[in-house]
C-alpha cells in the first residue's frame, strides 16, 4: 500500500489483485492518502499506536466480530464491501478502524472530512479520482454541507455523478460512471446525519466506553510499542483515569512516560503514575481541573443544586457549551451528576468523591 512517486511527480498507487489501477490522485487540500505501514526502513514514531489489522484491534468484541463477517464476506464475493457507518463518541477508534478495513482489503485509502468540504464540486472532484475499490474516509460526514450531501447520495447508490457544463439557459448535466468503492463515515453524532444519507449506509457500526479491563490491555501494548516499562498495577491505574477513552489512555500514557524520563525511572510502578498525574490535576476517577471546579461549585456554592447551567458557567469560569459538552457527559454517565428540569445536581458520589457533607436540600428533595 506504499505510495510511489513516478516520473511525472505525481503518486501512483500500485495495482492490487487486478482490482487497482494507477491513479494520480486528487490534489484538493481537504484530501490525503494515508498508508497505513511505514515506507521501507522508515522507523515507527511515537504517535504510530494504532494496529493495522482487526486481529490487533482491542475492545469492542462484538462489532470486530460483525466486522470480520462483513469483511469476510466482501472478500469471497471478490467485490468492494457495500459502505459503512463508524458512529460513537471521540476517541475510540474510528478512524483507526476505518484505516483497518482498508488494509484488511489490500486497498488505498482516502482521507477527507466534512467540514474540509466546502462545496459539491469538492466531493466530485474527490469522488471522480477514485479507483476501482478504493475505500473514501469521511469524518465527521454529518457536517457535510447539504449539496455535497446530495451528491453523495447518487454517488454512494449509483456510483456516478453529474457534472454540469455551461451556465445559465444552456448549461447542460453529464453523468459520469464512477467505479465501485466504499463510502466509510465516521460520526459523532449520529443524530445529525439526514435519513437518506443514514439510509445508504449498508451496515452502522456502533461504538462504547471501553471497561478498565479492556483499557489495561491496551494500554499496555502502547507501553510496549513506546518502549515504557510498566509495573504492576500501574496499567490498572492509567485505566482507571482514562474515561474509558483510548485515545485519553494513550495520551495520559505519554505524560506518565515523560514523568519517568524526567526522573531517570527504569519502570514505572503505580506511585509514578498517581505523582505524574496528580501534577496534570488529574484524580483517581478521572477527573480533572474543570470536573472538580463544576462540582465543587454545585455543592459547595450551590448547596448541591439544582443550579441552571448559566449560572454554574459563570461560577468555574468557562462558558456554558464548554461545561455542557466537556464536562458533563462524563460527570452524569459516572454518576457525580444529575440533569433535572429545575437544574444540575450532585448526588452523594460526588459529595463523597469531594470528603464533603450533603446539605439538607440534596437530590432526594427534588422528587
Amino acid at each position: 500500500m506504499a505510495m510511489k512517486t513516478n516520473e511525472s511527480g505525481s503518486r501512483a498507487i500500485g495495482n492490487v489483485g487486478d482490482m487497482m489501477v494507477s491513479n494520480d490522485g486528487a490534489r484538493e487540500e481537504s484530501l490525503r492518502m494515508v498508508s497505513s505501514q511505514p515506507l521501507d526502513n522508515e522507523p515507527v514514531s511515537d504517535e504510530e499506536l494504532r494496529p493495522h489489522v482487526l486481529d490487533g484491534f482491542i475492545g469492542q468484541p462484538r462489532l470486530k466480530a460483525q466486522l470480520q463477517l462483513f469483511l469476510e464476506a466482501a472478500r469471497k464475493r471478490d467485490v468492494p464491501p457495500d459502505h459503512f457507518l463508524l458512529a460513537g463518541p471521540p476517541g475510540l477508534g474510528k478512524t483507526t478502524l476505518a484505516m483497518i478495513v482498508a488494509n484488511e482489503l489490500g486497498v488505498p485509502i482516502r482521507v477527507t472530512s466534512g467540514p474540509a468540504i466546502q462545496h459539491a464540486g469538492d466531493l466530485a472532484s474527490i469522488l471522480s479520482s477514485l479507483d476501482a475499490g478504493e475505500v473514501l474516509f469521511i469524518d465527521e460526514i454529518h457536517r457535510l454541507p447539504r449539496p455535497a450531501e446530495e451528491l453523495l447520495y447518487i454517488a454512494m447508490e449509483d456510483f456516478r455523478v453529474d457534472v454540469m457544463v455551461g451556465k445559465g439557459p444552456g448549461a447542460s448535466s453529464i453523468p459520469l460512471t464512477l467505479p465501485r468503492f466504499t463510502v466509510i463515515g465516521a460520526t459523532t453524532r449520529e443524530g445529525m446525519l439526514p435519513s437518506p444519507l443514514r439510509a445508504r449506509f449498508g451496515f452502522t457500526a456502533h461504538l462504547d466506553f471501553y471497561p478498565h479491563e479492556e483499557l489495561e490491555k491496551l494500554i499496555e501494548r502502547s507501553a510496549s510499542v513506546l518502549g515504557v516499562t510498566l509495573g504492576p498495577g500501574a496499567a490498572h491505574q492509567l485505566s482507571l483515569r482514562s474515561r474509558g477513552t483510548p485515545r485519553i489512555a494513550n495520551r495520559l500514557l505519554r505524560r506518565v512516560r515523560d514523568w519517568a524520563i524526567v526522573h531517570d525511572l527504569h519502570e514505572v510502578d503505580v506511585n509514578a503514575v498517581r505523582d505524574a498525574l496528580a501534577l496534570y490535576q488529574i484524580d483517581s476517577e478521572g477527573l480533572d481541573r474543570l470536573d472538580i471546579a463544576v462540582l465543587k461549585a454545585i455543592c459547595t456554592n450551590f448547596a448541591g443544586g439544582p443550579v441552571g447551567l448559566n449560572n454554574l458557567s459563570a461560577m468555574v469560569g468557562e462558558e456554558s457549551e464548554t461545561v455542557e459538552t466537556v464536562c458533563e457527559p462524563y460527570l452524569v454517565r459516572e454518576g457525580f451528576l444529575i440533569r433535572t428540569p429545575k437544574g444540575r445536581v450532585a448526588t452523594a458520589k460526588a459529595w463523597t468523591h469531594l470528603g464533603l457533607e450533603p446539605q439538607e436540600n440534596d437530590v432526594n428533595k427534588l422528587f
